[in-house]
């Protein structure tokens, strides 16, 4: 796993040490980054089920504003913590946040408003748990906001109130949807 392009192109990420997170190849990862293009560029970023940070982490290192992790799983947050020191992504003046907390209870609070927000649950997170948590989202994103999720292929996609899918990319048994905000 590694930083594709950008500040910190090249380097290694570490993962965590359990088999409880998934880690995005680079192959997915450099076609979701391509098809947002100069969209990261000033960005205000949160990324959902972070893990190790790969996708937040990718999008500072391509010129995002900013960057919340959100993750609750310590080995997880270990190997972000242990990421976001080795990149010095602090010593670069990049805006950067640890939620160190379930995804529920982040969105809970007064977050955002956020221009792009990375979503990498569990694969066993259900359609209508996804769902509601699209509609949560809905409120603490931008106008024309996008939030990308990563799911099985073989999943349903839950399309919610407010949102459209604006594009959706397949990888052997992971789908990437790509949903835009909808103004109520």
């Amino acid at each position: 796993m590694r930083v594709i392009s950008g500040e910190f192109r090249g380097r290694k990420l570490v993962a965590p040490s359990n088999q409880d997170t998934r880690p995005v190849t680079d192959r997915v990862k450099e076609s979701v980054f391509s098809s947002l293009g100069s969209l990261v560029v000033d960005a205000v970023v949160a990324d959902l089920y972070a893990g190790a940070g790969s996708f937040g982490i990718e999008a500072l290192s391509r010129g995002a504003r900013s960057a919340v992790f959100v993750e609750k799983a310590r080995s997880a947050l270990d190997a972000l913590r242990n990421n976001l020191a080795t990149l010095g992504v602090a010593d670069q003046g990049m805006e950067v946040e640890v939620a160190a907390m379930d995804v529920g209870r982040f969105l809970g609070g007064d977050v955002g408003p956020f221009d792009l927000v990375f979503c990498d649950p569990p694969w066993p997170l259900v359609s209508d748990e996804l769902g509601r948590m699209l509609e949560r989202l809905h409120s603490r994103l931008e106008t024309n906001g996008l939030v990308l999720v990563t799911r099985r292929a073989s999943d349903p996609v839950p399309v919610p109130f407010g949102f459209e899918i604006d594009d959706e990319r397949r990888f052997g048994d992971t789908r990437i949807i790509r949903y835009r905000k909808e103004d109520r």
